[in-house]
Order: structure tokens, then C-alpha cells, then sequence
């Protein structure tokens, strides 16, 4: 009998042993494998062996020394190439590491350790919905149980009602299956079941504490939840256990970026963008904290690093236009027309194209070709969201019929009575950055930014509403059913969940969400010594100055002439409704008055915010805080007046934004038929 099977037989327990080491004792894994390549020289598998324990035990350079050559030798080795991207990514060579990872997957799709490191490495350079994609697919080829892999697979085909099923099933008889839990926290995510998939993700990490996907998840989950502080303890355990994580310090970034810490962030971003040079989205996110903290020749920079690298990237062109005061030059604006010429662009790069031509182009004087972009870029935006102007008016309605002067007396007394916030609503580009600019600049007042909290306690009250409850006002509905004791929580609540916000000791801070004036009723019955301040612009140049703005998120009334015009109108009327019912509770301040005569309306709003007049208010410019909004880089300036008839260039197209406004164009600055 031949004797060549003995060896053969002695290599396979060796590999295998050496591979079952990896995990739990790396350092004997390598040792292991530096016997076998003793007999067996340039053997694959104790090569692949070898290179990962290298890499485990943080022996960076000699993981590389090992893998790089195998990953020539043999490039079909998905394997070879996850751990290869692994090590690249620990040695600081993020945009190799994502090429290394995505040749794994391409290889094997059904390798889930490659997914989830390809999803953090995406993650990092801010590919969010990339990322997202990534995990998904983790999460489908995580389980090799059947009921489990067809519910991932649902899951990632975004078939919800299948996936909800399989899951439901499968807890059913196996309650503390970490996995279909994950995946049941990622259902209620998308879902906005927000509540619900904090649940089944603190259930899970503590079945399994060292899940630290699931952390991952649940830290962003928290993190969307607006709970910050939560949030950051979840990333500060993911990092203690791999503080080189490039997922995990983006996510912290982001966190930070926040609450106001952009010093910290700024910090991470720098090291994320020292191992992903290349990567656009990370340089965009870089850019988008420096123009916060005030930077902006470093932020111009980081965005024109985007445009270096990607030149048809809109987003990287818009923001350079968000600053409002940057000038493109001829040849950016050759670039962009360039850009948007060819065919295969994407909708989300025309549409920023668009917008920041138009704006380029306002600059330049050329009205009428300036339009033509706006219109064309809010074109595309409306198309891809789903708004509906009649349930705005038709909430605003519901409103005014439930909050009548009754309410609110059989009420009185009620909520918790701290007078710390001071709520800044109206439309968005209505003067109210320049407002929390003024305000801020008092030494009593600490800015913070467009805080959402009101929005996060109107959505879970929401939530509370029977399941059959339809119509516009299912959360004010509940509200109306709260005793003293609840509303008194709610307003505890609002500020212990602001109080990551604010890092001075003075007394009062402000909530700057324009969307608020929607809440205030239920700003009042939280916390009724609160001041609510109402920032109010001309309506033709309020809104179409909304018009000419792409915002992030949100305000998806923006993107037509007509619901702009229409939204104008609900928000006069809610506004007016509220004056009547709750007489001088909300100050107003009128913009043009402001930009008139600053430093009267100046007095009146501190007056009203029950605030002793400091002279450092009138030079607001000064203030060297963190601005967040769009007008981050005019508020850093004195007021002028040039920006108050901008949108008379563009009359000639405005009739459809008069013909919505109706009688509220023709009675500003007063509600129609108060005069």
C-alpha cells in the first residue's frame, strides 16, 4: 500500500487546526501555518492561514507581505481577496481595501464576513446608501437556516410583507435567535417602527454582547432616533473593541457633527480621509463639518477636491453654491454645463448641476437661463418625492378646530414649567438663522442648531394612535388625551433629550427648526414659559427662495411654485389661528423690519424672550459659533439690504407662486382681513 496518503492526511488536520486557531489564538494560527509552509513552501491555504493570524495580531506589514503576492498568485480566491481587503484597510489603505472587498463578493456572493467589512468600508467614506445595500446582503447570508436565509433574502429584495412573515414565524418558535432578531430590527427600521427596532437590538446584544453588527445597527438606530448620547456609549463600546474601525469612527463623526462637538469629528474625518483619499463621499462629509465650524476656505477646498475627483458629483457643485458666497469662475461654469450634457447622468447629479447653475448663474445676471435650471432641478426633486399640499392644508385645518381658546384654558397650568428653550419656526429661508445668530450672541443664550426632538415626540405620540385612526391629525388627537403628569413628562423629556445640545452654562437655549410652527400647540402644553419666536419674510421672497434651495432632507413643499405658494398660506393661517387662541404668545418678527431698523427689533425680540439688551446682539457677525443651515456663511456677516428683492429678477415666472399665495401676498406683513 502506498504511503503518500499519511502526509496528506497529517496536512489536512494541520490546516484545519490552524484555521479553528485563527479566531481565538491567532498568534499560535500563524505559528501553525510557519511550520507547514516549512515542509509545503508557498502552500495556498497556510499562506491565507498565515497572512490573516499576521493581520488578527495587528502584525499589519507582515499580513501584506504575505497576502498581496498570494492575491496575484491566485485572484480567484475570494478569500484571499476578504483577507487582503481586511489588512489593507488596517494598514490605512481604505480605497484599496473597498477594491480588494468588492473583487471578494464579486467572487462570492454568499461570503457575508466580506459583505459586512465591504458595508464599514463603505460606510466610512459616507456611500451611506451603498453601505446599507452591503448590509443587507450580510444579514441575508448570515444564517444558513433556510427560513432565515429566505427572509434575508426578502429583506434584501425589499420584499417587506414576505420577510415580516418569515420572521414572525421563525421567533415564534426560536424567540432568542440573535440573527432573526437583527434582521426583525432592520425590518421595524424601515418600517419607522424606531421604538421597535431599539428593542429587538438591545434584546439582542444581550443575548450575544459581542454581536457588534448588531451594536453597529443599534447605534444607528439611536443615533436616527435622536438619541445621541445613547448612541455615542454604543460606538465608544464598538471602538474600544476596534478602534481602528473606519465604520464605527464615520459613525461617531456623524453623531458628533450632531450635537455641535465639529472639533472632534473634523478630527475623524481627517484620519478616514488619510486611509480613503479617494473617496468622495468621505471629503464631502469633511467638507460639509468645516463649512459648520466656519472654515470655509478649507471647506471650498475639501469640495473642490470632490469635483478633482468626481467632476460630474452635483452634490460636491451645489455645496460650493450653498455657501452663497462664493462665485463660480467661467470655466466652472463650462464644467458644469459639461457635466450635465451627458447622457448617462444620473437624476441626483443633474438635479444638483441644476441647482448650482442656476445659482451660478443668478450671480452672473443671467435671469432667465438661471430659471431654466431652478425649474428643471426642482423638476427632477418633485418627481422623486411624494407630497401632498391638500393633507398639509388639510392637518392645518384639523388644527385650528382642536386648538380653541377652551383647550388650552382647561389646560392651563399644565406641562413642565423651565422657560430654557426658545423656539425659533416659520419657513425655512424666512430670516430665522439670522434670528439664532442675534439671539445667540447674548450671554445668557447658547445657539445650538435645528434640533429635532418636537418632530421625534410628535411621531412616537403618533405612534400611540389606534391602528385604525386615519387623518390628518392622528398625533394632535392623542395629545388631546394627556393629563398634566403626562404633559409635564413630555416637556422633562424634550429638555433632558436636548441637553447634549448645549455645552454652556448659560440659561437659555434655542431650538431653530423652522417645521416647529407645525408643534406649536404642543410646544405650549409641554412647556408653556418656553418663548416661541415666528421669523416671517415677504412670501415672493421667502418662497422662492425655498424654490432656489435644495434641502438635504425634508421640506418637500419646496419643489413647486405651487405648494410653496400653498404652504405660505397654511402657515400664515395656522400662525394667525394661534395668535387668536393664545394672544401674544408668539412673538413676531418681521425680516424686512429687522433689516430696516435692527436695532429696535432687536430690543423687541429680546424684550420678548425677557432678555436685558446687550450691545454684542447687533454685532451677531462676530459670533464665531457653529452654523449649520444654509445661510451659514450670510449670518457671519452684517446685515445688508440687497438681499431683499432678489426674486423681482424672476417675476416674469412667478405667477404661479402669486396665484397660490392668493390674499396672503396682498395683506403682508399681515394675516388676510386683519387690517
Amino acid at each position: 500500500m502506498s504511503a503518500v496518503p499519511e502526509p496528506t492526511a497529517t496536512l489536512e488536520i494541520a490546516l484545519a487546526h490552524a484555521v479553528r486557531l485563527l479566531d481565538e489564538q491567532p498568534a499560535l494560527a500563524a505559528a501553525q501555518a510557519t511550520e507547514i509552509l516549512a515542509a509545503l513552501p508557498g502552500h495556498p491555504t497556510a499562506l491565507l492561514v498565515l497572512g490573516a493570524a499576521r493581520s488578527a495580531v495587528g502584525d499589519h506589514a507582515g499580513a501584506l507581505a504575505v497576502l498581496e503576492p498570494l492575491a496575484q498568485a491566485q485572484p480567484g480566491s475570494a478569500r484571499t481577496q476578504l483577507e487582503l481587503g481586511i489588512a489593507l484597510g488596517r494598514n490605512g489603505r481604505g480605497d484599496e481595501a473597498l477594491q480588494a472587498l468588492q473583487r471578494a463578493v464579486a467572487l462570492k456572493p454568499d461570503l457575508p464576513t466580506a459583505w459586512l467589512a465591504l458595508g464599514e468600508h463603505l460606510h466610512a467614506t459616507g456611500d451611506s446608501v451603498a453601505a446599507q445595500a452591503a448590509y443587507n446582503q450580510h444579514i441575508r447570508f448570515s444564517s444558513r437556516d433556510p427560513a432565515l436565509l429566505r427572509a434575508g433574502a426578502a429583506l434584501a429584495e425589499n420584499r417587506i410583507p414576505e420577510a415580516e412573515a418569515l420572521l414572525s414565524a421563525h421567533l415564534a418558535k426560536s424567540p432568542n435567535d440573535v440573527a432573526a432578531l437583527r434582521m426583525s430590527a432592520e425590518l421595524a427600521a424601515r418600517l419607522d417602527r424606531g421604538s421597535d427596532a431599539e428593542a429587538l437590538l438591545a434584546r439582542c446584544l444581550e443575548l450575544a454582547p459581542d454581536f457588534h453588527a448588531a451594536r453597529q445597527h443599534y447605534a444607528l438606530v439611536l443615533h436616527r432616533g435622536n438619541k445621541s448620547e445613547q448612541a455615542l456609549v454604543q460606538i465608544d463600546t464598538l471602538l474600544d473593541a476596534a478602534p481602528d474601525n473606519p465604520g464605527y469612527r464615520n459613525l461617531k463623526a456623524a453623531v458628533l457633527c450632531r450635537i455641535g462637538d465639529y472639533a472632534t469629528a473634523i478630527d475623524l474625518y481627517e484620519g478616514i480621509l488619510r486611509a480613503y483619499p479617494r473617496q468622495t463621499r468621505a471629503w464631502m462629509s469633511y467638507g460639509h463639518a468645516l463649512k459648520t465650524a466656519g472654515r470655509q476656505d478649507d471647506s471650498i477646498a475639501a469640495y473642490r477636491r470632490c469635483i478633482a475627483l468626481e467632476p460630474s458629483l452635483g452634490e460636491a457643485w451645489w455645496s460650493l453654491a450653498n455657501l452663497k458666497t462664493l462665485r463660480f469662475t467661467a470655466q466652472d461654469i463650462e464644467t458644469m454645463r459639461a457635466q450635465l450634457s451627458q447622457p448617462r447622468l444620473s437624476d441626483e447629479n443633474r438635479l444638483h448641476l441644476d441647482f448650482a447653475l442656476g445659482k451660478a448663474l443668478e450671480d452672473s445676471a443671467d435671469y432667465e437661463a438661471s430659471f431654466g435650471h431652478y425649474a428643471r432641478a426642482n423638476a427632477l426633486r418633485h418627481d422623486q418625492i411624494d407630497y401632498n399640499a391638500g393633507a398639509t392644508t388639510a392637518k392645518v385645518e384639523h388644527v385650528r378646530q382642536l386648538y380653541t381658546r377652551e383647550f388650552f384654558a382647561r389646560r392651563a397650568g399644565s406641562g413642565e414649567q423651565a422657560r430654557d428653550p426658545i423656539f425659533i419656526v416659520g419657513l425655512p429661508r424666512s430670516g430665522s438663522t439670522l434670528l439664532e445668530q442675534i439671539l445667540s450672541s447674548h450671554s445668557l443664550v447658547e445657539g445650538t442648531m435645528e434640533l429635532s426632538e418636537v418632530t421625534t415626540i410628535s411621531r412616537e405620540l403618533r405612534s400611540r394612535a389606534a391602528p385604525d385612526a386615519a387623518g390628518p391629525g392622528r398625533y394632535h388627537d392623542v395629545l388631546a388625551t394627556l393629563d398634566g403628569d403626562e404633559l409635564r413628562a413630555l416637556g422633562r423629556r424634550y429638555l433632558d433629550r436636548t441637553r447634549i445640545h448645549r455645552h454652556t452654562d448659560a440659561p437659555l437655549f434655542i431650538d431653530k427648526m423652522p417645521n416647529n410652527f407645525m408643534h406649536v400647540g404642543l410646544i405650549h402644553l409641554m412647556l408653556p414659559n418656553a418663548r416661541i419666536i415666528d421669523a416671517r419674510r415677504h412670501p415672493l421672497a421667502c418662497c422662492f427662495s425655498n424654490f432656489k434651495q435644495h434641502f438635504a432632507r425634508g421640506q418637500g413643499f419646496s419643489y413647486s411654485l405651487d405648494d410653496i405658494g400653498r404652504f405660505y398660506r397654511d402657515y400664515v393661517s395656522l400662525m394667525s389661528h394661534f395668535d387668536a387662541v393664545l394672544p401674544g404668545r408668539v412673538h413676531r418678527v418681521i425680516y424686512e423690519r429687522m433689516v430696516d431698523d435692527t436695532e429696535t427689533e432687536v430690543r423687541r425680540l429680546l424684550d420678548a424672550c425677557g432678555l436685558p439688551f446687550e450691545a454684542q446682539c447687533l454685532r451677531f457677525f462676530e459670533n464665531e459659533r457653529p452654523v449649520r443651515t444654509a445661510s451659514s456663511e450670510q449670518v457671519r456677516k452684517p446685515i445688508f439690504r440687497e438681499g431683499l428683492d432678489q426674486w423681482r429678477h424672476y417675476e416674469p415666472w412667478l405667477e404661479p407662486l402669486k396665484a397660490a399665495l392668493g390674499p396672503v401676498l396682498d395683506a403682508y406683513p399681515e394675516p388676510p382681513g386683519e387690517h
